[in-house]
Order: C-alpha cells, then sequence, then structure tokens
C-alpha cells in the first residue's frame, strides 16, 4: 500500500470519502424512501478516544521488528466492513482488538509467529485488507485456550516473484493488493482481470482464502478458476501444490485451502493463471418490463454459451437507488471483452436473447458504449458505495446485502420467498416499512447469483438486534427455499449457523479432521468455518 494509511473507521484510506455531491444523493434517496427530512446521527470516537485494553502479551526481541502494539494498527485491525462491526466501531467497542499485529516479510517470519503465538496460548487471525463483510477477521479470544490475540497482516509479502509468458501464468505473494497486483502484471502484457468490488483495499491471499468473485459474469467467476497451485504455511509446516493446468490425481489440495477462511493455514504465495489485456470490448445497456422478462433473458445468454464478461441485472428499485434509471424498468449491464478478437457477432446474439425477453437496448453514444448510459452510471454507483456506510451507520440507518445461488427452475421461489420474509423481517424489528432491491452478480447455465440489498430506518441502542433479527430473516429464507448461504462473501462468523445447516455432516467431520492436523492448537481464526 502507498499513500495515506488505511481508516480505522470506514472504507478506503484516511481522507477519502464520498463528495458532497455524492453524499447529498445518497442520503436524498433514504429521505424521500422514509419520508424524512433529518436523521439521529450521532458522533463516531476518533482514533485518539478510543478505550484499548493493554496487551497482554509482548512479543519476543526476535519477533519484535515486524511487531507492534500501536494504538492504530490494533484498532485498524479489530474489525473487518459487516455491519455489526462497523456498528461497533462507531460505539466505540474496542474489546476485541487484537493485542499484537505482526506483519512478517518472509514465510519463515510467519512461522515463527505462529510458533510464538502457540506458545503464549494465542489465537492467530490472517489478515488480507479486512474487506470482510461477514465477520471474517475479528479477533477471538475464550480466555481458556486462547488467553491473548495476535492478528497477521500479510502486506509486506506483496511481490510479483515470477512470470512465465508461455503458460500465461504468475507467481504472486498473498499479500499483495490488487492494484499493486495489476500495476506488476501491466508490463508484462497481461491482467488476472480479478475485480471484486473490494478490489482497490484486499489482497490476492484474501480473495483465494475466502473464495472471492470478481469481474466476470460467467465463466471465470470466482478466484478458484485461476488458481494453477499454492503455497501455505501452516502450524505444522509449509505446504506446496503442484503447478499444473489439471490433474485428476485424488481430491485437489488446492480446493482444501480454496474458501479456508485462514482456519487452516496462510496462503504465502500462488500461481495464477492471467489474461491478456483486453483491446476489443463491445458493451450495451437493455431495459426489459420486468426483473423477471430479464431474469429470463440471462437464462438464455447463458444458455447460449457465450460467456459475457457482464450480465448482471438491476431490478427496477435497484436502478433506482443508484441513479441507473428512473425505477420504472429492469436494466441488463451487457459487455463481452476479449484480447483476441472483435465481438460484434457474440453481442448481436446476445440481444437477439434479450429481444426475445421484452429486452430493449439503449441507444450507443459512443465507441466505449460499455461505459456509457445506465451502465457506467451504475459501475460508478458500485465502486463508490462501500464509502457511504461510514456515514450512513451512524445517522441509524441498516443497509446491507447478502447473496446466494440458486438453479433456474427454483429462482423466481426464491426471489419471491426471501424478498418477502426479508420485508416482514424488517418491519418487525423496526416498526417502519423498509424495501428490499435484488440484482444478479453472477450467471451460471444451470442458474444466477442472485444478490439482496436491504435498507431500514434503525434505532440506535437496538441498531445490532434490529440487524441480527432481519438478517436471520434473510438467511432462514435463503437456506429454506435451496439457496446457498453465500455465493462469494464467504463465511466468517456471520453465516455460520446457515453453513451448518448447508454442509453434510460427514464433511464437516472431514474438515475438522484436516483442522486438527494441520493446526493442533486451534489457533487459526477459531469460530470460523468450524469449531476445534
Amino acid at each position: 500500500m502507498t499513500g495515506a494509511r488505511l481508516k480505522h473507521y470506514g472504507w478506503g484510506r484516511e481522507g477519502e470519502g464520498m463528495s458532497a455531491e455524492e453524499r447529498k444523493f445518497v442520503l436524498g434517496r433514504y429521505r424521500a424512501k422514509f419520508a424524512t427530512d433529518e436523521f439521529d446521527t450521532i458522533a463516531v470516537p476518533g482514533l485518539d478516544d478510543l478505550s484499548l485494553r493493554e496487551p497482554r502479551v509482548a512479543p519476543p526481541a526476535s519477533l519484535a521488528p515486524f511487531c507492534t502494539t500501536d494504538r492504530y494498527d490494533r484498532a485498524a485491525h479489530t474489525y473487518g466492513k459487516s455491519y455489526p462491526d462497523y456498528v461497533r466501531a462507531m460505539l466505540g467497542d474496542y474489546n476485541c482488538a487484537p493485542d499484537v499485529v505482526a506483519y512478517p516479510r518472509n514465510e519463515a517470519e510467519i512461522s515463527a509467529v505462529m510458533d510464538w503465538s502457540g506458545a503464549v496460548g494465542a489465537s492467530l487471525t490472517p489478515f488480507g485488507g479486512g474487506s470482510s463483510v461477514c465477520g471474517g477477521v475479528e479477533p477471538r479470544v475464550d480466555g481458556i485456550k486462547h488467553k491473548a490475540a495476535v492478528t497477521l497482516d500479510l502486506r509486506n509479502l506483496s511481490k510479483v516473484v515470477e512470470v512465465d509468458p508461455v503458460s500465461r501464468a504468475a507467481s504472486i505473494e498473498g499479500g499483495t493488493y490488487g492494484p499493486s497486483l495489476e500495476n506488476q502484471l501491466k508490463p508484462h502484457g497481461f491482467t488476472l482481470r480479478h475485480f471484486p468490488q473490494s478490489f482497490e483495499f484486499s489482497t490476492l491471499g484474501g480473495w483465494i482464502a475466502t473464495r472471492s468473485g470478481g469481474h466476470f459474469a460467467s465463466l471465470h467467476t470466482h478466484i478458484d478458476d485461476f488458481v494453477e497451485s499454492l503455497r501455505v504455511v501452516t502450524p505444522v509446516g509449509v505446504l506446496e501444490t503442484r503447478r499444473l493446468p489439471g490433474s485428476g490425481a485424488g481430491p485437489s489440495p488446492d480446493r482444501l485451502f480454496i474458501g479456508s477462511e485462514g482456519t487452516l493455514g496462510v496462503i504465502s504465495r500462488a500461481w495464477m493463471r492471467l489474461q491478456p489485456r483486453p483491446s476489443f470490448r463491445a458493451g450495451a445497456s437493455v431495459r426489459f418490463p420486468s426483473f423477471f422478462d430479464a431474469a429470463r433473458a440471462v437464462r438464455a445468454v447463458a444458455q447460449a454459451g457465450l460467456y459475457p464478461s457482464n450480465c448482471r441485472i438491476l431490478d427496477p428499485q435497484e436502478a433506482f437507488n443508484t441513479g441507473a434509471a428512473d425505477g420504472s424498468a429492469a436494466i441488463m449491464v451487457l459487455a463481452f471483452e476479449s484480447g483476441d478478437h472483435p465481438l460484434d457477432t457474440w453481442m448481436a446474439r446476445a440481444l437477439e436473447c434479450c429481444a426475445d425477453h421484452c429486452g430493449t437496448p439503449e441507444p450507443a453514444k459512443a465507441s466505449d458504449a460499455h461505459l456509457q448510459g445506465a451502465a457506467g452510471i451504475w459501475r460508478n454507483a458500485f465502486i463508490r458505495m462501500p464509502y457511504a456506510r461510514e456515514f450512513l451507520t451512524p445517522a441509524g440507518l441498516i443497509n446491507d446485502t447478502f447473496e446466494t445461488a440458486i438453479t433456474w427452475d427454483q429462482f423466481e421461489n426464491l426471489h419471491d420467498k426471501v424478498k418477502a420474509a426479508t420485508e416482514r423481517a424488517i418491519l418487525d424489528a423496526t416498526g417502519v416499512k423498509g424495501e428490499v432491491t435484488c440484482r444478479f452478480t453472477h450467471i451460471y447455465p444451470d442458474g444466477p447469483a442472485p444478490y439482496f440489498s436491504f435498507h431500514a430506518l434503525g434505532r440506535h441502542g437496538a441498531l445490532l438486534e434490529q440487524w441480527q433479527a432481519i438478517k436471520n430473516a434473510a438467511s432462514d429464507a435463503l437456506i429454506g427455499a435451496g439457496g446457498t448461504i453465500t455465493h462469494h462473501h464467504a463465511v466468517g462468523r456471520d453465516h455460520r449457523p446457515w453453513y451448518d445447516q448447508q454442509r453434510p455432516l460427514l464433511f464437516a467431520a472431514a474438515l475438522r479432521g484436516a483442522k486438527r492436523e494441520l493446526d493442533p492448537q486451534g489457533m487459526l481464526n477459531p469460530g470460523v468455518l468450524i469449531d476445534p
């Protein structure tokens, strides 16, 4: 990371945030939504106002050069970016701050921190960029097995170590942030082309550990698709998988660690499959009379094998909230890209699929139409929206998202049941009618990944309880309708109750067995995915 340091509260770097015009737009939408001119807004304590407990352990001299107990470092590594994280930070609750933050510079130092943490009875939380929205990076201490907490920040492992242009792959360290990764690949003419919403403030190791969903709406939807091999530091040794384009030799060891969320080891390096930088693009925005009309068009595009890089749809209210449309139509953001060939044929066929389901393209205005109109407005809103929570939460507003995946035959039923259950929960929890919107983030021939947003007018002093009631109802509805508890946001602690319902019992036992072998003391990210 270069420039200003990351905020201890809020999104991005210190000094960054939404402009006055952006804040006015966002708050204006909420004022209209809840028919109020003002919100009950409280002040967020500054860094110097926080009360942090004295560190319960101190690093030995051998670790001191890359470990710290500094106030900022401890505060900045206390929480991720989930709604409960924001509320507790807003209230100045930093009781779970780590005692020590370590910034190892190589694998030997990672192992040394693991050895020391085990010796002093500390939990150890791997930390990428801290952008978790599901309670995945909060340090935990139970007072019995773990009497202190250490956080392991990998930002110093930030290099593209080697590029193989023939096989089109690169060896990249796990602490490399998105922009740095792309900047280091650019001179070689390649890109990873994995752009989650948190791209600027998250790391390769974090993407792999949480099975991040990225830029491509189809085909290469998850980071899984780019992993060629992994190198992982565990409390019992270093593990490296063989670099291969594919293998049928038993269960994949890579798959054990992809999505392991820091519970089995620390991803120190990975060979990643690269993409040529795109030189051909085609894009359009398409209007539909209803969200379900748009969804049927998406299914047609997905099952035609066209593999668009972007094929996201917004329901009318979602389109209105972001300024992409006036609320009278559902919007599809459609795009193709290639580093090899023109895309007119692919776009023409996709638009035919849309026309079969009442889709009407917006007129293209320029050769870079993929950035024009509703598509460009939505894209900008998508990138900027994380900055809003740091001023919406102090205003007592509950705004959050959850996502899932479901087969096409069950999608419409899931959509209606989840939306209705969440709306009822908002009214029951707050006494005020709220709002639930939906969009697609990723698509597959056998189903979509619906992404829901909900908005509620909360009450200070009860925000956590109100949010939890809404979250419980939405999650129960997702599992009850046959969906997954998460498509790409990971499990963390917020999703654990429903993940426990979703996974087969025998698989849970097998995962606990792997945990015992790789992390015998149960120090790594306790409470995430599995219990020791």
